[in-house]
């Protein structure tokens, strides 16, 4: 039996996010969209559902406000931009907290807590004795990690494997891959680094990430990818310098 997700978000970009992952992934079905927890709480009379995925910060009702207001509340994964509610979700007893923007490899390992509960704790309490609990490796090969990245109205897929490096342009980015022209999105430089796996890349300026494994020269002020010399920053100098294990 598929695993029922609603998703509560007030941001419509955070829900197609999770909305593309869940498709991506056996076993999980959405059942509902929410902007609000008002909608939420009459969608959770009117149908059975597994799972919320649930933000904090909401108009009208909080997500953790929500959540205490629920007596036999279904699995919960908290996603949000906000570090300081993770003590919440902890005393809430939450499946776990995913910070915005969520890589794909991590909503994996939160969705895989959840599918390899028992049958008996999903769908509300429900028991279904004669359905074994799922046995699922969820997360994928590094090799085959992948992020989303919204460009021309559509959800593109990058393989971490395939960057180069990121640029920064001011409100965009630019991302230079293997395998196909730069991919322009709208998102800030921070972002991205946060759900870049750091043992794979390193930010080397405050417009440069690179991907490690495809530096292919490196001097005191510049490293060299794919035949492009981009500068070491001042302030990461140490960082790339210990990352390398090169004096800068």
């Amino acid at each position: 039996m598929n695993v029922r997700c609603l998703l509560i978000d007030d941001e419509p970009h955070a829900v197609e996010i999770i909305e593309s992952y869940i498709e991506l992934v056996d076993g999980l079905e959405i059942v509902g969209k929410c902007h609000n927890a008002i909608q939420a709480f009459s969608m959770l009379q009117s149908m059975p559902v597994d799972l919320l995925f649930l933000d904090i910060k909401m108009p009208k009702l909080s997500g953790t406000d929500f959540l205490r207001s629920l007596r036999n509340p279904p699995k919960v994964i908290f996603t949000t931009a906000y570090r300081e509610y993770a003590l919440d979700g902890f005393d809430l007893d939450v499946v776990d907290y995913l910070l915005k923007p969520i890589p794909f490899e991590r909503f994996l390992r939160a969705v895989s807590k959840v599918m390899r509960l028992e049958p008996q704790h999903m769908a509300n309490g429900i028991s279904e004795p004669d359905q074994p609990p799922v046995e699922k490796e969820l997360v994928p090969s590094e090799r085959d990690a992948f992020l989303y990245f919204r460009a021309d109205r559509k959800m593109v897929k990058v393989y971490t494997k395939d960057i180069l490096y990121v640029e920064s342009l001011k409100d965009y980015i630019k991302i230079i891959t293997t395998n196909a022209r730069p991919l322009v999105v709208k998102q800030a430089i921070s972002s991205v680094e946060a759900m870049l796996p750091g043992r794979d890349f390193l930010r080397i300026h405050r417009s440069f990430i690179v991907a490690i494994d495809k530096i292919s020269a490196w001097s005191p002020s510049h490293i060299e990818v794919a035949g492009q010399e981009l500068p070491i920053g001042r302030l990461h100098q140490k960082d790339v310098g210990r990352a390398l294990k090169m004096e800068v």
